[in-house]
């Protein structure tokens, strides 16, 4: 493992890689190093750990620029002291990385709000195959006419260069929140919850329904912003939903309800994202329902405003397992959906791509990484279509 302190030693390393025709996987905190397909091994692993610094952080425009090593928990301790925070919370805090989260193209449960890592990414500096420093985007919030590297590279998984540096866009910290649970609903009962929020004309910053059994969900919603319109929406949303319950008088409720949706995200030899229209969540259940029935311990969270859900467990047969992701994967596709796998065992990751079939803007991907990786020699292999 390499881990340069600097943009510049990262540039003579990719350099020297280029020379040497070496292959390069870059490391961040190490939570998705199990997303994308089996490459060839690497030859050099480049960790940012060491890239850690504060570029700039200018408060009065809620704009921070950090190198790609400094990890989300650590943004929040420096932005919480002028009261404002980053609005993509997700899993394991303490490691991810803000390089790797633009690699992922990371999101959490408040994507309901303030989108994810590819709305939030203002700009970026990012180092080339070859050792290029290229810089893309501006302190800016604006739309901008032309080639848009930042929206490029997030969410690439590595293939297209090291993202060294990152410009974000921060918002202010909510002065409350709560959470109001819905116990033991069906999937039509979490469909019907979005559809009476949406004529309530309710905005939660997250809304989320987790699996408690065969077709039985728990459904939080988690309102955030000044402390009197926090308490009204809160109350509003029980009175729509009678059997609802307000975490506010016991604050165990909802803070037992969130941890229970990290686990889902972050244990469990597999893991998989799926998509669909939200309103397609009884079918999406259905698909699914092998799949975990194949499991132990299996886990399911579905982001019920966005259509976006994931699910993990452990395997009990690789078979079994390979057969239900093909069925699942098969009839999202169906829908327009579409099934991801995070994380697998080689096995299951060997004899199933995790991507699935390529989509119709491959030629474009497969050109713009001839132009950003002509060996291909970065991340190898990982992404769509074997990019």
């Amino acid at each position: 493992m390499i881990e340069p302190g600097s943009i510049e030693e990262c540039s003579a390393q990719m350099a020297k890689a280029t020379r040497d025709r070496q292959r390069v996987a870059f490391v961040g905190g190490g939570t998705a190093l199990g997303l994308g397909n089996l490459g060839p091994e690497p030859d050099v692993q480049l960790g940012t750990r060491r890239l850690d610094r504060v570029v700039d952080y200018a408060p009065e425009d809620q704009v921070i620029v950090a190198e790609a090593g400094l990890t989300l928990a650590r943004l929040a301790e420096l932005a919480a002291p002028n009261a404002q925070w980053f609005g993509v919370d997700a899993p394991q805090p303490e490691r991810a990385t803000l390089g790797g989260l633009v690699a992922v193209g990371a999101f959490g449960p408040r994507r309901t709000r303030y989108g994810g890592m590819r709305e939030l990414l203002l700009g970026l500096t990012l180092v080339r195959a070859d050792g290029a420093i290229a810089h893309s985007g501006s302190k800016v919030v604006k739309n901008v006419a032309g080639f848009d590297l930042p929206k490029v590279v997030c969410g690439s998984l590595g293939s297209l260069g090291l993202v060294a540096r990152v410009t974000l866009r921060l918002h202010p910290a909510p002065e409350a929140s709560q959470t109001c649970i819905v116990l033991d609903a069906s999937s039509a009962d979490v469909v019907d919850a979005v559809r009476a929020l949406r004529r309530a004309q309710l905005e939660p910053s997250s809304l989320v329904a987790l699996r408690r059994g065969a077709g039985r969900f728990d459904v939080g919603a988690r309102f955030e912003g000044f402390e009197r319109g926090v308490r009204r929406d809160a109350e509003r949303f029980v009175e729509i939903l009678p059997s609802a319950r307000h975490a506010g008088t016991d604050p165990s409720l909802g803070d037992g309800f969130w941890r229970d949706h990290a686990t889902t995200r972050t244990e469990g030899e597999l893991r998989i994202r799926v998509a669909a229209l939200p309103t397609d969540f009884g079918h999406v259940e259905g698909l699914l329902e092998p799949l975990l029935g194949s499991l132990e311990r299996p886990r399911q969270a579905w982001y019920a405003g966005l259509g976006l859900g994931f699910a993990s467990g452990q395997l009990t047969s690789d078979a079994r397992a390979l057969e239900a992701l093909s069925l699942a994967r098969a009839g999202l596709m169906r829908r327009g959906g579409s099934l991801v796998v995070e994380a697998a065992p080689k096995a299951v990751r060997a004899a199933f791509d995790a991507f699935g079939a390529a989509p119709g803007a491959f030629a474009l991907m497969r050109e713009l990484k001839r132009r950003f990786d002509p060996d291909a020699r970065l991340n190898s292999g990982r992404f769509i279509g074997g990019l």
